[in-house]
């Protein structure tokens, strides 16, 4: 059968964003870490369905429904690997390779795996020369000058571009291959008379990095006067200034719970107010907020803060990022706008005034109808009915834009308190848009009335249905006592645990599940980066990725350091296995003999077994 590159598939992956692909589909509401809802492919009232956003994985704990964003979107809209692959490709702007008819062929390498490689070279060579260049005082000067620690500037991974043409290039190696590399990356420029040249150069570098820390693109600041000031990387196949966001990473690396983030204007506000301890700044990319930002972080908090400064630009910036807010606003989302007086920033504002002080005008911030409504009357005279027809008509595009809910509900109502134009008349003012098609009725199989019966989000429930296959095997259902099946769950979830995994542990032998861990382990060996979707992409559509999901789900543990113990006393306790085995195995031969038969030294010995066996398992 022909198939589709893996490496195009763990690419498409790694770009959707699972709480986006569901909440599209299924009303998602932040549980913790998670998302939660009522499972759409079985009939419950206690939400039992868990997203989680860090592993993009879904599980639900009451039908044991579980898999990657593209298998929800095949399960959810009843559509085939195609049909959705395709759609799922289209909304992040990915071509869909054809079908390779050859079987059985090593899978691709990932290609923008030695983009992502070039970069994180390109960035320590900045990170670097801002230790040990020779000129490396005229960024530390800089960067003391508007106060940045050095801590912080680690943080960050702030660089240095010397001065130069090919400082880049020269360090990476002038060959064909490694030239042609850092021009895919956008980290060289090409100009009408063939000559190529490092993109940046006497700039303080700020490495860009996308949600799994991974640097995929540069923004530069001159240090003398050269223009433009800022200059950032081109999109490239791993950058998209319309998804991604500066700082964003740090924001969530934060141990702190994050109730709001604000979007402020530039690099150098985001690093100033995370020195000062606010660390939920973050900054667009050379380009308007755009509706995937928004969606992105209403995903991690319930407020958005928008900072700039209160010139015209700066309004202007602001009601672009209003425009890009108004579908996320769902009811429970609240988006502020703080303008600041001129010739100040968040960066001179903080360290003149303080974190309390600046943190306090987030709070009583503009909320957005007060923002809209007052941006839209500038210049209006609405104590005229011209005035107020005028404003009405500006107005109702807008509200027209929010989703339905209470929030729209009360909007039009506001709007129609200030015109006295009633409400049902604003909302004629802007044809209504087209219905969305329903998702296709369920079998009646999954409106079952035996369907599993709900169970809390927090505890895997004590039985769960597992693929015919594997129920035929011995000792193949899911159990939390079972260790092999705890660390197939813990890799699933963090494939990097992988390391703690001994190469001795593994047979490849025995029974259904020892195999299967060896499979998984070799896997991760082989392609080290790969992530949680993409590993249960790998077993998609199979008994084993069925069952890789059902292990994964039952896992509740969040923190790293927790997943790292539970994986280290898993595999001490696999190691014990042989032994354990073989002591069982010599108590049993000694058993089939009467007890008053056995010999002093036999006696013993079933002695020393027994504490043995008590010992290895654990039972002291």
């Amino acid at each position: 059968m022909a198939r589709l590159p893996q490496a195009f598939l763990d690419d498409l992956l790694d770009r959707l964003d699972i709480v986006e692909v569901i909440d599209r589909r299924v009303k998602l509401k932040k549980a913790g870490k998670n998302y939660s809802a009522c499972c759409p492919f079985h009939d419950e009232r206690t939400p039992s369905f868990s997203v989680n956003p860090e592993r993009q994985f879904y599980y639900c704990f009451g039908c044991g429904a579980g898999g990657n964003a593209l298998g929800f979107v095949m399960d959810y809209e009843r559509l085939d690997f195609r049909e959705a692959v395709e759609g799922l490709a289209q909304s992040v702007g990915l071509e869909v390779p054809q079908e390779d008819p050859r079987e059985g062929r090593e899978p691709p390498r990932d290609q923008n795996k030695p983009l992502y490689e070039a970069l994180e070279r390109a960035s320590k060579f900045y990170e670097g020369a801002l230790r040990q260049h020779p000129e490396r005082h005229k960024v530390v000067n800089y960067l003391k000058g508007r106060g940045l620690t050095g801590e912080i500037a680690r943080d960050f991974r702030i660089g240095f571009a010397p001065s130069g043409w090919d400082n880049l290039l020269q360090a990476n190696g002038a060959d064909d291959s490694a030239q042609d590399l850092l021009m895919r990356s956008g980290m060289l420029v090409k100009n009408d008379k063939g000559r190529i040249y490092d993109r940046f150069r006497e700039r303080v570098i700020f490495p860009i990095q996308d949600q799994r820390g991974r640097v995929i693109a540069f923004g530069g600041r001159v240090l003398g006067d050269d223009k433009p000031k800022y200059l950032n990387s081109p999109e490239t196949p791993v950058f998209q200034k319309s998804r991604e966001l500066y700082g964003l990473w740090q924001a969530r690396k934060h141990p702190r719970r994050l109730e709001r983030i604000v979007v402020v204007e530039g690099y150098m506000d985001v690093i100033a107010l995370a020195q000062f301890g606010i660390p939920y700044a973050v900054a667009t990319l050379g380009t308007s907020t755009s509706e995937t930002h928004l969606e992105r972080l209403f995903r991690i908090v319930p407020e958005v803060v928008f900072c700039f400064d209160g010139d015209e630009a700066g309004r202007k910036a602001a009601f672009r990022g209003l425009e890009a807010t108004l579908p996320a606003m769902q009811d429970g989302r609240q988006a502020k706008f703080l303008f600041l007086p001129e010739g100040e920033d968040p960066d001179t504002v903080v360290r003149a005034k303080g974190r309390a002080y600046l943190e306090n005008l987030f709070d009583h911030a503009d909320p957005l109808e007060t923002f809209l409504f007052n941006h839209l009357a500038e210049g209006l005279d609405l104590e005229s009915m011209d005035g107020r027809a005028r404003f009405s008509k500006l107005a109702a595009p807008h509200l027209h834009r929010l989703p339905e809910g209470v929030f729209k509900t009360l909007m039009y109502q506001a709007l129609a308190d200030k015109t006295g134009i009633d409400v049902d008349s604003l909302k004629r003012l802007q044809p209504p848009p087209a219905p969305r098609p329903e998702p296709e009725a369920k079998d009646s199989a999954a409106e079952a009335s035996d369907a599993p019966p709900p169970y809390d989000t927090q505890e895997p429930p004590p039985e769960m249905e597992v693929p015919p296959e594997y129920a035929a095997s011995e000792n193949l259902s899911p159990s939390s006592s079972n260790p092999v099946h705890r660390l197939l769950g813990l890799l699933v979830l963090k494939p990097a645990l992988v390391e703690h995994v001994p190469g001795d542990l593994l047979s490849g032998e025995g029974d259904r599940d020892e195999v299967l861990l060896t499979e998984v382990v070799t896997h991760i060996r082989r392609y080290p980066e790969v992530t949680t979707a993409a590993l249960l992409g790998f077993w998609f559509g199979t008994p084993e990725g069925d069952f890789l999901n059902a292990l994964a789900g039952r896992e509740t543990i969040e923190e790293d350091a927790g997943l790292k113990a539970l994986c280290l006393a898993l595999v001490e306790k696999l190691s014990r296995h042989p032994a354990l085995d073989a002591a069982r195995q010599r108590v049993e031969a000694l058993k089939k003999k009467p007890y008053a038969e056995l010999t002093t030294e036999e006696k013993q010995t079933l002695l020393s077994l027994t504490q043995e066996i008590r010992r290895l398992s654990g039972k002291h």
